[in-house]
């Protein structure tokens, strides 16, 4: 059964207490995870599920947190937003970060 979390803060400390504990972070050629110094490709992510969140006072505050496992075994979370305020990112980026 997924869960559903009240805020963007409890789902991230709930979701690295799962060993979701990486940083990720959309850059041009895929996801990079800074503290190891890592650059996925869209092939190499596999996206486990994600958790929409609006702002309860300004729409311009809705994100989407997506939880993520990689080919070489790197499990964490990555934080965009969503709407007008969106990053460009790559179709096979959107492809792969869709929930199967």
């Amino acid at each position: 059964m997924e869960r559903s979390y009240e805020s963007l803060s409890l789902a991230i400390n709930a979701l690295r207490k799962e060993g979701y504990t990486e940083d990720f972070n959309l850059c041009d050629a895929g996801v990079e995870n800074k503290t190891r110094k890592t650059l996925h490709e869209p092939v190499d992510l596999n996206m486990i599920r994600y958790y929409r969140f609006e702002g309860k006072t300004n729409p311009d505050d809705s994100s989407v947190l997506y939880v993520i496992e990689t080919t070489n075994g790197e499990k964490g979370l990555l934080l965009d937003a969503y709407g007008a305020y969106s990053g460009n990112i790559s179709k096979e980026m959107i492809d792969r970060l869709k929930v199967k």
